[in-house]
């Protein structure tokens, strides 16, 4: 008999994409990846220091969905498309 598999624990919140946090949030890098007609993004993004576990923030964001947000990783601002921004994964700050 098998037992079904135990939730996770709720104390590590899961990841989602940037594209997705609010604005003015402390958030961390989880992973990046990159969609399969652009797999330099990947390579690109972790260039600009969109590496795991460093700090990233949304500080502004266009037209929902389609918009530029711009973010802060490290020291560093940058402008990202939206469908670049969907390929990294973050988490809530703990502290921050």
């Amino acid at each position: 008999m098998r037992l079904p598999a135990e939730p996770a624990p709720m104390s590590e919140p899961l990841p989602s994409s940037l594209a997705a946090a609010p604005a003015g949030q402390a958030l961390t890098v989880q992973q990046v990846s990159a969609p399969a007609h652009s797999p330099e993004w990947a390579s690109w993004l972790s260039d600009l220091g969109f590496l795991p576990g460093e700090a990233v923030r949304v500080l502004r964001r266009g037209a929902e969905r389609t918009g530029n947000l711009v973010v802060r990783v490290g020291q560093s601002t940058f402008a990202l498309r939206h469908a670049e921004a969907e390929c990294i994964a973050v988490t809530p700050r703990a502290h921050g």
